[in-house]
């Protein structure tokens, strides 16, 4: 719980939204503004401002002026800002809960868990530390290595988990010495600009900062010379310009992309307990997360029985945000016109569904589709190769080891993967062969933050979470002394 401070009692105004530069809430250059809908009513949110490339240039030089004093401020006082964060964020989480539910339309349910994971995380990452590493200390030479601060980071936030994804991007630049501007996705702005909102009472001026603009403003701040690093969470095709575009300036960059995770289901679980499990994580935030179970593939011995605990488990899910288990809308528009595409093509290839609709609820105003299973669909399908991010998932039958591994690597993506049996000799001989930066066994997109995050193939470039995260905004230096 939130400890008994001054700090603890700051209010937040979630009616008016503003950009966080050098220590102020600023409108936009030109006073422009936008505004989003709530994906579950349709109704419109507040007025954000449209950056410029002059709100750019401010904030930029403000991080480079704050990065310098806030990289000598000592890692325990560092430490203590962040917790004393931590506990502010706690005191206001009825109002980011409120706002996350009209800017991004998860489930109350799905919406508190984002609210535990940011705090766990805030914690947890403000407990980690990058020690110095003496390599050699002897008569002749003292030779050590330690990391320092880039300086500037650019955090490039997605809208599926905004308050999570903006918290581990501030939190691990700010620990390690580094002043980080965070720019939302123009699909959720609101939480992150509160996010940089409440830093204000906490940090320097310059070292949180937080801009909303159209899309232009990521490849403003990704060309920019004065960022140092830029820690992007998008999509693979983005996450690729993002990366060219730092080449540019030889900028360090962090990606976490795509994914499309395979869970595979041995024949000794028990598929009472586990088909629920799996089809829960399938669904959850309405399948827009990217490491959670997108491709199923069951042993054909309990397919049958396996699938219709997973078909009972979806007809179960109800479209309501404050039922459990329920799931809320698809985000916003152009995702929900994706995914709407993606089940006119399962509707087109005659795929067979075992639970769901390849058509939005009638009479259920907003981004809502229903929870839908395809049963064993083939291997080139486009529900099974592409990553859907919407509440759809393939279930598929697998005999063979050798098989259901290579299935399961036959993919560019290589984020999450997990193995469900009570045989954890035989889970931990697929786990070791499958292609992915983390995978679970019997479970599934369990993450901590003192445990890294990789991920294989198009999915990433670097880590996030755990020790390894923070390095993500240091270089490595090595201090040689001669003493002969």
């Amino acid at each position: 719980m939130a400890s008994n401070t001054s700090e603890t009692k700051i209010k937040l105004d979630f009616e008016t939204f503003f950009n966080v530069i050098d220590g102020q809430l600023c409108s936009s250059s030109t006073g422009l503004t936008r505004f989003t809908v709530n994906p579950a009513t349709l109704e419109e949110n507040a007025s954000v401002p449209v950056s410029t490339i002059d709100d750019v240039n401010k904030a930029v030089q403000s991080a480079q002026n704050a990065a310098k004093t806030w990289a000598s401020t000592p890692w325990s006082e560092r430490q203590k800002k962040l917790k004393a964060y931590a506990d502010a964020f706690e005191a206001n989480a009825e109002g980011f809960l409120q706002m996350l539910l009209n800017e991004q339309g998860k489930s109350i349910r799905e919406a508190q868990i984002e609210l535990w994971l940011t705090l766990t995380f805030l914690r947890g990452t403000a407990d980690l530390s990058l020690p110095e590493e003496v390599i050699e200390d002897s008569d002749k030479r003292k030779v050590l290595t330690r990391h320092v601060p880039l300086g500037v980071a650019a955090g490039l936030v997605s809208w599926n988990y905004p308050i999570f994804i903006a918290c581990v991007k501030f939190a691990s630049a700010l620990i390690t010495g580094n002043a980080i501007i965070l720019k939302p996705s123009p699909h959720a702005p609101y939480c992150n600009l509160k996010i940089a909102e409440l830093g204000l009472h906490f940090f320097p001026p310059g070292v949180l900062q937080a801009l909303s603009g159209d899309d232009n403003l990521g490849p403003w701040l990704v060309e920019h010379s004065g960022i140092n690093v830029v820690s992007f969470t998008g999509s693979v095709g983005v996450g690729k310009r993002v990366m060219e575009s730092c080449s540019k300036t030889l900028k360090r960059c962090v990606l976490e992309l795509g994914g499309n995770d395979p869970a595979i289901v041995c024949s000794d679980v028990d598929i009472e307990s586990t088909a629920p499990k799996v089809a829960y994580f399938a669904f959850a935030n309405s399948g827009q997360i990217c490491t959670i179970p997108k491709r199923v593939y069951v042993h054909e011995s309990i397919y049958d029985k396996f699938l219709s605990a997973m078909v009972a488990y979806a007809n179960s899910v109800s479209l309501k945000q404050d039922e459990n288990p329920s799931i809320g809308p698809v985000s916003n528009q152009p995702q929900y016109e994706r995914v709407k595409e993606l089940l006119a093509d399962i509707e087109k290839d005659e795929l067979t569904i075992a639970a769901g609709n390849t058509k939005p609820p009638e009479g259920k105003q907003g981004f809502f589709l229903s929870p839908t299973i395809i049963d064993n669909p083939p291997d080139n399908s486009r529900i099974v190769t592409e990553e859907p991010f919407g509440p759809v998932f393939p279930v598929m039958r697998w005999t063979e080891e050798s098989d259901v591994v290579q299935r399961s690597n036959d993919t560019n993506f290589g984020l999450g993967a997990s193995v469900w049996s009570r045989d954890i000799a035989q889970a931990d001989r697929i786990a070791r062969q499958l292609q992915a930066g983390t995978v679970w066994v019997n479970t599934h997109a369990e993450v901590d933050p003192g445990i890294p995050c990789p991920g294989f193939k198009d999915s990433a470039i670097g880590v996030q979470y755990g020790v390894e995260g923070l390095k993500a905004y240091c270089n490595l230096q090595t201090l040689f002394t001669k003493l002969d």
